[in-house]
This record gives structure tokens, sequence and C-alpha cells, in this order.
């Protein structure tokens, strides 16, 4: 008799439990303030950076803390660099220096070849509400696509040129993770131009 009380409780439960509404993902990416730099100077051989490069990662350091240029004062509260690679160290050294002033962690588990991954994981994981991400020019405009933004409407014929080292894109994300803005902006106090 008990048996019988027990299933038709189940027979009357498990469907409540399995009509219940699907609560949304909360997606990490809301609200953010998020800023993109290339790596720093690299030399004409080898994978780590020039003196230039060296000097300009040192000086991050302190310019991203807080980052205060063209109306914005962000205070940066998480670090992403494209993961090493056969050919280049160069996202990860650019910014080891600030993560070892300000404690922050520094996430390299994400190639740069994979863009559409680290917006992923910005939007699944918990990381605060402004990242900087150090990235390999080449691939910047797709890591741009990837977020939503063409990249001719903030780079040169949407690209990244070789020789410049001394920009900072600014993407603002609304309540739903999408882009509301994005910007270029020229570096006026890291490092004296070469």
């Amino acid at each position: 008799m008990r048996s019988r009380y027990v299933l038709a409780l189940l027979a009357v439960c498990v469907p409540c439990l399995t009509s219940a509404p699907a609560q949304p993902a909360l997606n990490y990416l809301a609200n953010n303030t998020v800023l993109i730099v290339r790596h720093a100077e690299k030399p004409a051989e080898g994978t780590g950076l020039t003196p230039m490069g060296e000097a300009r990662a040192q000086l991050y350091a302190k310019y991203f803390q807080p980052f205060q240029e063209d109306g914005f004062s962000i205070s940066v509260d998480c670090l992403y660099a494209g993961a090493d690679s056969k050919k280049s160290v160069r996202p990860r050294l650019t910014l080891e220096p600030l993560s070892k002033a300000s404690g922050l962690p520094l996430h390299l588990n994400v190639g740069t070849k994979d863009p559409e991954a680290l917006v992923l994981e910005l939007k699944t994981e918990a990381h605060g509400q402004h990242p900087l991400i150090a990235w390999r020019h080449g691939e910047i405009p797709a890591l741009l696509t990837a977020f939503g933004i063409a990249p001719e409407k903030i780079l040169p014929n949407g690209k990244w040129p070789d020789d410049v080292y001394d920009w900072v894109i600014v993407i603002v994300t609304g309540p739903d993770g999408h882009p509301v803005s994005a910007k270029l902006i020229h570096e006026s106090r890291a490092v004296p131009a070469a």
C-alpha cells in the first residue's frame, strides 16, 4: 500500500519538476567595458618582445591602473592574453608585468585563432566587468567579429596595421552582453613614440 502511495506521489510531482521554466543562463559579458590591445613591439626574429616592447609592457602596469583615456576611467579587473604559440609568446609577455603589479591572474587558455572561444568564455565564466585582452594584431578583426562588431567600423580597412602598437579598442556592452558602442583610442601616456 505504501509503495502505491509513493508511486502516485511521484506521478504527480515529476511532471511538475520537469515543466518548471528554465532559468536563463547568466551572461557575464553583460554591462562590461572590454579593452583590447595588440601585443607589444616584436623583433624581426624570435618569439619575444623588443626592448621597446618590454618597456611598453612595463608601462602598461601603470597605464591600465586605472585606464584613463578619452573620457574613460576604468579599473581593469581581469586579464586575458592569446595563448602562447611556437611563433609568439608576445601577448603573454605584454600583460605579465600588469598581472604581477596588480595581482590579477592572467588567463592564457584561448589561442588567437579561436576568438569565438574567448567571447564564449567571457559570456559563461565570471570575470569582473572590465577585462583587458592582449591579442595578435592579425587576429583582432576576427575577435571584433566574434564580439559582434564589424572590424571596418573600428579599424582602417578592417585591419590592424602591421606597424601600429599604440591603440586601444574600447567595447561597451549592454545588459544582454551585446556591444552598444566601440571605439578606437590612441594611447597617449603608455610609451613615447620611437
